[in-house]
């Protein structure tokens, strides 16, 4: 596997032009040692979740190729879907997996930042751990109002972002043609994520929506009749999550970040969405991950799911049945499970 390894998880803001979804990955795959480990559209969305490896490099210059291409061909002025996004890659993150640390990756997102404002001049913000202020450490800070607000935060006209996010880190720091078309693209660094999201048989998200605020952990803003507001925070640690629905399988979907595994465990955020679907007479229709998954976290519900499993092949069939993973999408755990992907991909 090599002595340096990172991942690397663009996230652009097309998930319906296969043409297109192509052309951008076959930039960063065009660059020697950048391996492409997953490219997952959601037409719903309209979003493509690509995964990129390798060491720390390549993949630096993989991921600077596929934005860079990315504000070519892409136009925010005619983009729509169910995800909240920015910009056409609305998110980069830099992620360390062997001999490298989080510190390098903050480094390698600012230096990749200050490449493409030069390059494309397109709005850049730096988040995670590259961040340059406490405010700015959460994507979905950054992100509030999402692209149609950029305008009155560049333009200075009425938004609700304080004087800390308001404005970009690099790049387009007023409202131009390119910050029109390419909107704010953010890069930086974080740990594993794991992308997770749970089917819930229903068509209008009402169901799901109260899970995913219940579920998140930064939970529910209470209001009262005078004005006043208390916020309950919510039951699952280090998680955000959303209700959704998904018009191409007329189901719904609680969508997730598990930022931290090792505190909420894939199984965890499972059985807890499963347990509030059931209170209100609903079920779930298995789940799904998006991007790629560590192994430990893998075992893991593996083991909660059957423990008497005893090799690493028949924990990872366990979670598989057990979190439903193909119940309504395909799990390759060759592919979907970041060691034996990257082992794959560079065994061939």
């Amino acid at each position: 596997m090599g002595k340096r390894l990172i991942e690397c998880v663009p996230n652009i803001s097309e998930g319906r032009d296969t043409n297109l979804i192509d052309e951008i990955v076959a930039s960063a795959r065009a660059i020697d040692g950048c391996h492409v480990l997953g490219v997952e559209p959601d037409q719903d969305y309209n979003r493509t979740v690509i995964t990129l490896a390798g060491e720390p490099e390549p993949v630096m210059a993989g991921a600077i190729a596929l934005i860079e291409h990315s504000v070519r061909v892409l136009d925010m002025r005619t983009h729509s879907g169910e995800h909240p996004r920015l910009g056409v890659v609305d998110v980069c993150p830099f992620v360390p997996l062997k001999g490298v640390s989080m510190d390098e990756c903050s480094q390698m997102a600012r230096d990749v930042v200050a490449h493409l404002a030069e390059s494309t001049g397109a709005p850049m913000f730096l988040y995670g751990g590259a961040a340059t202020h406490p405010e700015r450490e959460l994507l979905s800070t950054l992100r509030k109002d999402q692209y149609e607000g950029l305008e009155a935060r560049l333009s200075g006209q009425e938004h609700r972002h304080s004087e800390f996010t308001q404005y970009p880190d690099a790049g387009a720091t007023q409202w131009n043609d390119v910050a029109a078309r390419a909107g704010g693209i953010t890069v930086g660094s974080r740990p594993i994520l794991v992308a997770y999201n749970v089917n819930v048989e229903e068509k209008d998200a009402r169901v799901s929506k109260k899970i995913g605020s219940l579920v998140r952990s930064s939970g529910r803003l209470l209001k009262s009749s005078n004005g006043t507001s208390v916020r309950v925070k919510g039951m699952l640690p280090m998680v955000q999550g959303m209700g959704v629905t998904l018009e191409e399988l007329n189901i719904s979907q609680v969508s997730m970040n598990l930022r931290d595994v090792e505190l909420c465990p894939l199984h965890m955020a499972f059985k807890a969405c499963e347990s509030l679907a059931s209170d209100h007479d609903t079920r779930l229709l298995g789940s799904e991950i998006v991007g790629l998954v560590p192994l430990k976290a893998m075992l893991e519900a593996g083991a909660y799911f059957d423990p008497e499993a005893e090799d690493e092949t028949d924990l990872v069939a366990g979670a598989i049945k057990g979190l439903g993973l193909n119940q309504l999408h395909s799990f390759d755990p060759s592919k979907g499970i970041i060691e034996w992907a990257i082992e794959k991909e560079l065994m061939e």
